[in-house]
């Protein structure tokens, strides 16, 4: 499946280089569908795997019940109106229930996943916070994602350096304001 899928790729870009009016069998551009192709596959694996697998080892002997912050994942993905990058942070806190936690690894690798689709930054910030909540079921997740996006800045408004930044809150960390406030702070600032 994977070279039909590949080859697929190829005769697309070639399409495109063409259409644009471009010599693919151009000594520079010779190889350039075969590179697509191969960078695609490696970009939008995330289609093929299910993030939630990665929280599946939980951690509840310590019995922990306090905030879980992990700030700072690098995330890039592209987006789906136009097929460009948009690149940024993650920002994750979730409230254990039952001392149930996950390595800290776990919750990057769910960001990568999800990243390595064809993404609009708004779900890719809940689909985070489904996969915690499904899995760790904890009292409350909080995801804040910020991005600069291509499609703002190559194209368009040209908005070169703007962020776009999009947060979704579930459990007490939407129902309960003390406890939403403090843990946004967390999550944007130093601690």
């Amino acid at each position: 499946m994977d070279d039909q899928r590949r080859e697929t790729i190829m005769k697309a870009v070639t399409d495109i280089l063409a259409a644009l009016g471009e010599d693919p069998a151009r000594e520079g551009l010779r190889d350039t569908p075969s590179r697509v192709a191969k960078m695609y596959m490696d970009v939008f694996s995330g289609l093929h795997e299910d993030a939630s697998e990665h929280l599946k080892t939980v951690f509840t002997e310590d019995g922990h019940d306090e905030i879980v912050i992990v700030r700072d994942i690098a995330f890039h993905t592209m987006c789906e109106h136009h097929l460009l990058p948009f690149f940024g942070r993650a920002h994750i806190a979730y409230l254990p229930d039952d001392g149930r936690l996950t390595g800290l690894s776990k919750l990057a690798r769910v960001v990568e996943t999800l990243a390595r689709r064809p993404q609009l930054q708004e779900r890719l910030t809940g689909q985070i916070a489904d996969a915690i909540e499904a899995v760790l079921r904890p009292k409350g997740v909080m995801v804040l994602a910020e991005a600069r996006h291509m499609c703002m800045e190559m194209r368009g408004i040209k908005a070169h350096g703007a962020k776009t930044v999009t947060l979704v809150s579930r459990g007490v960390f939407k129902t309960d304001p003390a406890q939403r406030a403090e843990t946004l702070a967390l999550l944007r600032g130093p601690v």
